[in-house]
């Protein structure tokens, strides 16, 4: 059985293929095309499909379109109300509604060969629910889903027995905690459906002072879901233009939403658990990329695990919808394999590259030693792994790394990618290390979406990766899973006495991560980077000449 999922109706289109319950391929748009987030969720781009990464799915299973038994859409038209029914009076959505009608009309022109008979809708927080509840390791578990919007709803409240969803509770828009924080993203002069991620980063900066005005405004209710009245944020902080320099009401603003957002999954996630009685929690959604409210679900919860899908956000709908159609068609699925699922390349391939680029590159012994050389000398290195991660995450395939015992390497990581000052940046740490380090979040910790406590007596050690309030993002670096990433923080530690290195995405501002290796050389050879380590090749950046007096 063959069925491709295919995102697409807002922002970050993907596609995911499962065979015979099997993920096989997952990636996203922008990754292929080199746009931001593939594009701006604005409805006249609604037609847009992520035509490159379901292409790629396809030739990386030797599938034909003419072969698959479905295409699973994660949208149903016939769910979406009018803008009025809606009460978010958005008239995009009539064009929204059209564009998706039409989608197996499209998918089939895009896939020359597929009957668009066989594209299925599924219901936007369905989709979301299967790649959380489908693709955790716990058959069994409660599920909760938040985000911006789908047709109707914001929010889904279940549980997944035996691989089947039982949908408890959903919100009806207009009431929306993922708008919420977009509206206060917008507020803080960053960009919506993108940089919410910057205001839980500012929110670090702050103290939430503003809380109990904004504890009516943002509340749970007793049937499992939620309120979000109007919010006039000049009330707390002016509006910030794009680069306006923001201060400590900004940063108080963001820190009280963001605290306020807390609690209110906690009491959604009691709700849930009251409910089911489940030991494992799953989540999805854009929300569920906030690793620090995830921490606190999973602390003050009655939840045993909490575990979030790496593509929590709407590109992992396309591997939701796919694997609730392949159930729906009596496979029995199977959880995902991790976040490696993007395109990978061979040492041949890589070589070939290079060789056409005209570059010089050395095969050293071990990559992993040579990149640990220089790690320790405090350089910085490019560093492009086996397949390329699916979800907004650096997961130790395309990553920046260096060194993090010194403090003034996070300014120096950021002025290499052209970001704000205040972005911070993650710890990749080895696993058995770990809990002598890291405390209060899960461990492992596989997907960087959860914070930890970083214990007093290391935040010295290792400042670039410790936030302003003593905690840090990491990854756990497992040796059965990630052996040469393992191999390669093992020998920094021997020459350091540090079992962690800084980890950020290999990009520099506004653009996709990398993907392909023509993509690391055009970055590497942008960014003030001293090695690029591509397979088990290294490139290193060149002795500058002095210009001559």
């Amino acid at each position: 059985m063959k069925v491709l999922g295919i995102n697409a109706i807002y922002h970050d289109p993907s596609a995911a293929l499962v065979v015979d319950g099997e993920v096989v391929a997952a990636a996203e748009e922008e990754r292929f095309s080199r746009r931001k987030h593939g594009k701006r969720p604005l409805p006249w781009s609604a037609w847009e499909l992520p035509e490159l990464s379901a292409a790629w799915c396809l030739r990386e299973a030797g599938i034909r379109p003419e072969e698959l038994d479905a295409v699973a859409y994660s949208f149903d038209p016939a769910l979406m109300g009018t803008p009025e029914e809606s009460g978010l009076f958005d008239d995009g959505d009539v064009m929204r509604k059209k564009y998706a009608e039409m989608a197996p009309d499209f998918l089939a022109h895009a896939l020359p060969g597929l009957d668009p008979a066989k594209v299925r809708f599924v219901k936007h927080h369905v989709a979301h629910a299967a790649s959380a509840g489908l693709a955790a390791p716990q058959r069994d578990n409660a599920v909760l889903v938040l985000d911006g919007r789908g047709e109707a709803h914001s929010h889904l409240a279940g549980r997944y027995v035996d691989g089947q969803l039982e949908v408890l509770a959903g919100q009806a828009l207009p009431h929306s905690l993922g708008l919420m924080y977009e509206d206060l993203t917008d507020h803080l002069g960053f960009l919506r459906s993108s940089d919410e991620f910057k205001v839980m980063a500012m929110a670090s900066y702050g103290k939430p002072r503003f809380v109990g005005e904004l504890a009516e405004l943002i509340r749970a209710t007793d049937d499992g879901g939620f309120r979000t009245e109007a919010i006039d944020y000049t009330e707390f902080a002016p509006r910030l233009g794009k680069g306006d320099q923001w201060t400590s009401d900004h940063a108080d603003l963001a820190a009280s939403v963001q605290r306020r957002l807390e609690e209110v999954l906690i009491d959604l996630a009691r709700w849930v658990h009251e409910q089911t009685g489940e030991k494992t929690l799953t989540l999805a959604g854009g929300t569920a990329l906030n690793c620090v409210a995830n921490t606190r679900i999973l602390a003050e919860s009655p939840f045993e695990q909490v575990w979030v899908q790496p593509a929590a956000g709407d590109s992992g709908t396309a591997l939701g919808a796919a694997l609730h159609v392949a159930r729906e068609l009596g496979e029995d699925t199977q959880p995902m394999p991790g976040a490696a699922l993007g395109r990978g390349w061979s040492d041949d391939e890589i070589e070939q590259v290079l060789i056409t680029a005209a570059i010089d590159y050395e095969r050293p012994d071990d990559v992993a030693e040579a990149v640990a050389e220089v790690l320790a000398d405090n350089g910085i290195v490019a560093w492009f792994q086996g397949r390329s991660e699916y979800g907004p995450r650096a997961l130790g395939h395309r990553s920046l790394i260096a060194h993090p015992g010194f403090e003034a390497n996070l300014e120096r990581m950021n002025d290499v990618k052209g970001r704000e000052q205040f972005r911070p940046v993650a710890p990749m740490v080895l696993l058995e290390k770990a809990p002598e380090i890291f405390s209060r979040g899960p461990i492992p910790s596989p997907y960087m979406l959860f914070v930890h406590d970083v214990a007093p007596e290391w935040r010295e050690r290792i400042p670039t990766v410790t936030h302003v309030d003593g905690t840090a993002r990491i990854q756990t670096i497992d040796p059965e899973t990630s052996p040469l990433v393992h191999r390669m923080i093992s020998a920094f530690e021997r020459r350091t006495g540090l079992p962690v290195v800084v980890n950020t995405s290999l990009n520099t501002a506004g653009r996709p991560m990398v993907d392909d290796p023509r993509d690391a050389l055009e970055c590497f050879g942008s960014a003030p980077v001293d090695l690029l380590a591509i397979g088990p090749f290294v490139v290193r950046r060149p002795k500058a000449t002095p210009r001559p007096a």
